[in-house]
């Protein structure tokens, strides 16, 4: 599978599987994790992060783990991490984003000098 076409990802998207990278995490500190990355920016409501879970699920990009912990507010939680194409799909996003920003400062630079 060509990773690339995937690409670009959606900004709730790219912040999931970033929350995921280092570790694999459940819901509310997926939650909390994509509110700090993002400075406050990417506020999920409960909706919009259980649909996403949804659907990388689906997509084999992420993948449930472990035991269910105990429950929280009446719900189990579940735990979550990146699988294989999951990560490879993360760093080609990073190398695009990448790229973008490397060619952005060339032309600023080259345009204020």
């Amino acid at each position: 599978m060509d990773v690339r076409s995937n690409l670009p990802l959606t900004e709730v998207t790219l912040f999931i599987l970033l929350s995921l990278a280092p570790q694999p995490n459940h819901g509310y500190a997926i939650m909390m994790e994509v509110d700090t990355l993002s400075r406050g920016r990417v506020r999920l409501s409960t909706g919009t992060l259980y649909g996403a879970i949804k659907r990388l699920l689906e997509q084999g990009w992420i993948e449930r783990v472990g035991k269910d912990e105990g429950k929280k507010n009446g719900r189990i939680r579940k735990s979550y991490q990146l699988t294989d194409l999951g990560r490879r799909i993360l760093k080609a996003e990073t190398e695009r984003l990448q790229t973008l920003v490397t060619a952005a400062h060339e032309v600023i630079t080259r345009t204020e000098a």
